[in-house]
């Protein structure tokens, strides 16, 4: 069927890199506005110094030097997507599970998103979707959607997991840990209970969201957000799926797919705190020195992996899927610095993201906002404490997306502070845990939520302006949940 769908005018944004420059820019003058301002945390007296020119104009290189183990990561991921599409296995592949999917594409989505919620959960899945954010916009391309629902699915499925986590090591695990710094045992029927009922209900808001928007495309692509640059581009990176017709796929794409699907789930495997979850079939013993089984590849054992570890694995597929896939020498290495040189504007981003949140650091703009708002929260009722710890918490997330770090600095501030106030400092964790996810699902500041949409060529003010109503109903759901828990548990 011809698409007779009116063409969207195009419209020139500002991009990602001018977005998060301006936002360090607004930081920086924050600074300054502050300079002298004093903190106090657990006793520790400090003030807020403003940011000089030297400390602005450096902080995207500092910020590329503290994400190194994530840009790497991507780097190599892009190497091995380039050797994998050099085969045309994806672009076969996806046809033909459209085709034999029959029209029933949607049931996809409610699918897909309840498994990256399952990685969100257990072990904070986010820098790791990068990847997908790709593989899933060519499929929803192929499907008659558009890459932004690719997008919708890996962002807010896995998102909402880490929103909702249970045992999510950098989330709960880190958050907990710093409770136990100061005395307070945290409850893990809390954190998981709480945790899964937080899951339950943002995971059904999104995939409500998220199936609106693919039913409207579907009839109408004119319906997109998309404008029509961010569609054209889109097409020219993903649309050989799209036009593939209907291929069959050889023995060697097949095995390329095993290969494939196989780097991914060892990845997953690899980044689940097993030892955590009372499992010590990959690291008998937990042995600290990573004298297992598991550890002959990279010498850490399956579980105690981290982005060295995952890109030393996909560097290794990629020669692998290479061979298996009938590639020479040349084209393996052509096609591996291709795929490298595509992902050079997604680690841009992730390392100027990530200079905000080290210039905050630098200058105690983080401490003091953390400071000032614990303050203004002591004495308040259950709901305004609540409420209160929330928006706090939605507030540093910006400025620090970092779930581990916020944990680390803010816990055993906000831990103490409820429990002398009569409520329940596990209660706190999960606030904490509930605001920076949300949070996560849009903050400019986050790198994998840049380098995802520029895999899946989306503008981030495209979507903003999806995103925006999904935060606002999630946080008013979570803002109740939690209140009724602060006043029950």
């Amino acid at each position: 069927m011809a698409d007779t769908a009116k063409p969207k005018k195009k419209r020139e944004m500002l991009t990602s890199f001018s977005i998060i420059f301006i936002l360090l820019a607004i930081v920086a003058l924050i600074t300054v506005m502050l300079n002298g301002k004093t903190y106090s945390i657990n006793g520790e007296e400090g003030a807020v110094t403003a940011a000089t020119l030297s400390d602005f104009l450096m902080s995207p290189v500092r910020g590329f030097a503290d994400a190194i183990d994530v840009c790497l990561f991507v780097m190599v991921l892009g190497g091995f997507l380039g050797i994998v599409n050099k085969t045309n296995a994806i672009a076969d592949g996806i046809a033909v599970l459209v085709k034999k999917m029959g029209g029933n594409e949607l049931k996809l989505i409610p699918i897909l998103m309840a498994l990256f919620a399952l990685g969100g959960t257990t072990y904070g899945m986010c820098e790791e979707t990068v990847g997908f954010y790709a593989l899933l916009s060519a499929t929803m391309m192929t499907a008659g959607f558009d890459s932004l629902t690719g997008a919708m699915i890996v962002l807010l499925g896995a998102g909402v997991g880490c929103l909702g986590s249970t045992v999510n090591p950098f989330a709960v695990g880190a958050a907990g840990a710093a409770l136990d710094g100061v005395g307070i045992k945290g409850d893990q029927t809390i954190f998981i209970g709480l945790g899964l009922v937080l899951l339950a209900v943002t995971n059904i808001l999104a995939v409500f969201f998220v199936l609106q928007y693919a039913k409207r495309v579907k009839a109408d692509p004119s319906r997109t957000l998309m404008s029509a640059t961010e569609t054209e581009n889109a097409k020219a990176q993903y649309g050989a799926a799209a036009e593939a017709g209907d291929p069959v796929l050889t023995g060697k794409q097949k095995g390329v797919l095993v290969l494939f699907a196989m780097a991914f789930v060892i990845m997953i495997i690899s980044f689940i705190p097993w030892e955590d979850l009372g499992i010590d079939w990959f690291n008998p013993g937990f042995d600290p020195d990573g004298h297992s089984w598991s550890s002959f590849l990279t010498g850490v054992p399956l579980g105690w992996w981290y982005f060295q570890e995952a890109t030393t694995w996909f560097l290794l597929l990629a020669i692998i899927i290479g061979i298996v896939g009938g590639l020479t020498e040349h084209e393996i290495v052509d096609e591996f610095m291709a795929g490298a040189g595509d992902m050079m504007s997604v680690v841009m981003v992730i390392a100027l993201a990530r200079g905000v949140s080290v210039l905050m650091a630098a200058t105690g703009l983080d401490m003091f906002v953390l400071s000032t708002a614990s303050n203004a929260l002591a004495g308040t009722s259950g709901v305004v404490f609540s409420v209160g710890s929330y928006l706090l918490y939605f507030l540093l997330s910006f400025l620090i997306p970092s779930t581990s770090g916020m944990a680390g600095v803010s816990m055993p501030i906000m831990g103490p502070l409820a429990q002398q106030l009569g409520f329940n400092p596990s209660v706190m964790v999960m606030t904490f845990c509930a605001a920076s996810g949300v949070v996560n699902l849009i903050t400019p500041t986050s790198g994998a939520i840049m380098g995802g949409l520029a895999l899946s060529r989306i503008e981030y003010s495209t979507w903003v302006k999806f995103c925006t109503k999904i935060i606002a109903v999630m946080s008013v759901f979570c803002i109740i949940v939690l209140t009724i828990a602060f006043m029950v548990l």
